[in-house]
């Protein structure tokens, strides 16, 4: 197994009642990566969820399991294809704009893989929960009509929910796991925020920088506790 790198010091978190409402989102648009470069980025990520979810199928302990997490996988493989028609829509070639994108998600589905199949499948659910949540408050910094399509697209699908009862079936099964997975869950946060960070346009006034992102990020880790909590983990 290769050496774990450091892992992130998590901003400190308010409480759930002092996150950003969805209807007052902080504006990143001016910390938004260009359009390519941002299609690029999550057309790459999205496809590294699927690669890791056809991973989970051919671990899965049962054919029920298989079959739910088939029906997911092919959920976030839409999600891929979604956003590769936008860059062929912008006569960009897909592979070109998720090249640069590769080796740094590579790594980070690597620390985030687990070390058996239920803690890969909390990563593939906590990491694309957190991401996708990320990557859909930069549509502001996108044309108009390209944001609302990808907003859509983005949305949570039944992929969250087949991974959701699965887990919370091995749990119930196996009194032991609960802590184990706990642990996992809190050890993701800090690599996931990285990959959000590592999008955004930073303006190298780190201290106003930070001042407009803390608010996003506390609002994502908020929603982060509440997908632990879902499964009765302590964040």
């Amino acid at each position: 197994m290769s050496k774990r790198r450091k892992r992130a010091v998590a901003p400190v978190m308010k409480s759930r009642a002092e996150s950003v409402p969805r209807g007052a989102r902080v504006d990143l648009a001016d910390m938004s990566p260009d359009p390519v470069s941002y299609l690029g980025q999550v057309a790459y990520f999205e496809l590294a969820v699927f690669e890791s979810l056809t991973r989970a199928i051919s671990s899965a302990p049962g054919l029920a399991a298989k079959e739910g997490l088939t029906a997911a996988a092919g959920e976030v493989l839409a999600k891929h294809h979604g956003v590769v028609a936008e860059l062929r829509a912008l006569k960009v070639d897909p592979a070109t704009a998720m090249q640069p994108f590769a080796p740094a998600i590579d790594r980070f589905e690597k620390l985030s893989h687990g070390r058996d199949w239920h803690e890969m499948l909390l990563g593939v659910y906590l990491t694309a929960g957190f991401l996708d949540d990320f990557f859909i408050r930069l549509l502001a910094g996108l044309p108009t009509e390209m944001g609302k399509r990808l907003e859509i697209l983005l949305e949570p699908d039944r992929s969250a929910n087949v991974i959701v009862a699965e887990l919370r079936a091995g749990i119930e099964a196996d009194e032991t796991l609960s802590s184990r997975l706990a642990l996992w869950g809190r050890r993701l946060v800090g690599d996931t925020q990285l990959v959000a960070r590592s999008a955004l346009l930073m303006s190298g006034n780190r201290a106003n920088d930070e001042e407009r992102i803390e608010p996003v990020f506390t609002d994502l880790i908020a929603a982060h506790t509440r997908r632990m909590d879902g499964l009765g983990l302590t964040a």
